[in-house]
């Protein structure tokens, strides 16, 4: 894959920039809209950055573009991607963005990836005033920060972890077991099913965490199995819900329900655990049967990448380039006006009608899918549901 870079750029503009010198103020607003950001291509977190965000940053301005360029307020104008690594660091995705938005002075800014990174950013995002549609930031903590540019688009883990309970309990489960990890997204999901869990006759039978980064948690599996509970449920990061998957296989740990979570809708899942993906379930939201627009860009996104764009985040990811060109294409450049725009409207996107409420997704609930033959179809909640949940979970193979 290759990354538009600013210098590439500029060496194949320069006629352009030769005539900006004459008619600066001119080629400011007919110039390309600069549009920067910070984002994993190395280190722990390059695994859901290159699924969920990254490619769908790649693929809409190469649309946009190829469609005469980026609405601004009537006059069209092509996008210019500066796009970084950020190493998978947190110090470097902060000083990133300080520099786009304080020396490069960028027009816009897309996010990074993760919720840790996100909570890095956004409060520098606002104190530079820079609308920041997040994709995969799953903190309530972070919303109740009340940021004024900070828009989360991912459903947060009280309406992820509630949903999951809410079918547990249509299910008539009677006991869990639970392992999460130990960062800011596993204790706040833990947090939350531990609180939705509370409402329910539900027993946890064990709860156990894990450190960002583990090798081998056969033990902990070894000894949730010894206890045979009706469901696991993992709120794991994509290596490790490989890990409980592969691990859980291996010693014959299968429960009537299996959840893991990030990286469950992921291609990458299903190429790794082939036929053994099969009913299980995690956190996804939508796929080809959600709308038209899904359809659309999935086939799209396969086109031009040769792999399937993840069921979760990535429509969220295309959800919120989607509203910040309907916003640009109402507000213009002007980040105030733009901000104002973004929240308080609502938008159509792939997902369907999304509008925010002190910067929280208020349209799509909680939702809990499960892989099903060739896709991670939504089964809760119903009205949102592309097939029927399939239970109990068919044995590993």
């Amino acid at each position: 894959m290759t990354y538009p870079t600013r210098r590439r750029w500029i060496q194949g503009a320069a006629t352009t920039l030769g005539a900006a010198a004459v008619a600066p103020q001119l080629f400011a607003q007919s110039g390309p809209v600069k549009i920067g950001y910070a984002i994993a291509r190395t280190g722990p977190w390059a695994a859901g950055a290159q699924v969920s965000q990254e490619p769908n940053y790649l693929l809409w301005a190469e649309q946009v573009n190829a469609a005469g360029g980026l609405d601004v307020k009537g006059a069209k104008r092509q996008i210019e991607l500066i796009g970084y690594d950020d190493r998978s660091e947190t110090e470097t995705c902060v000083r990133t963005y300080e520099k786009l938005m304080g020396s490069d002075k960028v027009d816009l800014i897309l996010p990074p990836w993760g919720s840790g990174a996100n909570f890095a950013i956004a409060p520098l995002a606002n104190r530079f005033g820079y609308p920041l549609l997040a994709p995969t930031a799953l903190s309530r903590k972070l919303i109740d920060m009340n940021l004024p540019y900070f828009f989360s688009l991912l459903q947060q883990p009280d309406k992820m972890m509630g949903a999951l309970v809410d079918m547990l309990v249509a299910q008539q489960v009677k006991t869990v077991a639970i392992v999460y990890m130990d960062d800011l997204f596993g204790l706040e999901n833990f947090a939350a099913i531990n609180n939705a869990l509370k409402k329910t006759g539900i027993q946890v039978v064990e709860r156990k965490s894990y450190p960002l980064g583990v090798k081998d948690l056969a033990p902990v599996l070894r000894g949730i199995k010894d206890l045979n509970p009706d469901a696991f449920i993992g709120i794991t990061y994509p290596p490790d819900t490989l890990l409980v998957s592969r691990q859980s296989r291996e010693i014959g740990f299968n429960p009537k329900y299996f959840y893991a979570s990030v990286g469950t809708a992921f291609q990458l899942y299903k190429n790794v655990m082939q036929a053994n993906t099969e009913g299980v379930i995690g956190m996804g939201s939508w796929n080809v049967k959600t709308s038209p627009g899904a359809k659309a860009y999935f086939d799209a996104h396969v086109k031009k990448f040769n792999k399937e764009p993840d069921r979760w985040a990535s429509g969220h990811a295309w959800a919120g380039l989607e509203i910040m060109q309907q916003a640009v294409a109402r507000a213009g450049l002007d980040r105030k006006a733009l901000r104002e725009v973004i929240a308080r409207n609502e938008f159509k996107t792939i997902l369907g009608p999304i509008r925010f409420e002190r910067g929280e997704n208020a349209s799509i609930p909680g939702t809990v899918s499960q892989w099903q033959g060739a896709d991670f179809e939504v089964v809760w909640p119903l009205d949102r549901a592309t097939a029927k949940l399939v239970t109990p979970k068919p044995a590993w193979k």
